[in-house]
């Protein structure tokens, strides 16, 4: 019983922790283009070829606040987990309470994979999401090694050399 009780307080105790650590009382979607250069309606995932991809962060005040988003491949083919992609930040006016982020590849398409955005609030982190980014990019064709194959000379017959039919 007693064990209970301690399992229940350190749980009690965590969620607590958890709730006060999101004091920033955030919104954080992302989404793909609308058509006419503005975020769309919130989306779970994206294939390669949306470009760009938008953050939006609906922020509980409209007091003065440094926002910054971190973009982290997570799971993301050659590339080391955790890299941070990009970082960017924007300081609102006090009039605001909505930052709009938008990020574009480096390329014409995004890499397959999972990306996650950090969001951060006066420098605490108050926020994450995680989604997919499907398809592969369009590669430039690769060029190829191959050669047109060239007949193998001929054996050269020295002068010692003596057919059967010479014998």
């Amino acid at each position: 019983m007693k064990f209970l009780f301690v399992v229940a307080f350190v749980l009690s105790c965590a969620l607590l922790g958890f709730a006060q650590s999101d004091t920033s009382g955030i919104e954080i979607y992302v989404a793909k283009d609308s058509g006419d250069g503005k975020a769309g309606d919130p989306v779970e995932a994206f294939s390669s070829s949306d470009v760009p991809i938008y953050c939006i962060v609906t922020l509980s005040s409209v007091k003065a606040t440094t926002v910054k988003m971190n973009f982290i491949a997570v799971g993301v083919r050659g590339v080391k987990p955790e890299t941070k992609v990009f970082s960017t930040s924007y300081t609102t006016n006090g009039k605001q309470n909505q930052v709009n982020f938008t990020g574009k590849p480096g390329g014409d398409a995004w890499v397959a994979g999972t990306y996650r955005i950090d969001i951060y609030v006066d420098g605490q982190l108050a926020g994450s999401k995680a989604f997919p980014i499907s398809g592969s990019p369009i590669q430039p064709a690769a060029q190829t090694n191959f050669t047109e194959s060239k007949p193998k000379p001929k054996p050269r017959r020295s002068k010692n050399h003596r057919s059967a039919l010479e014998i």
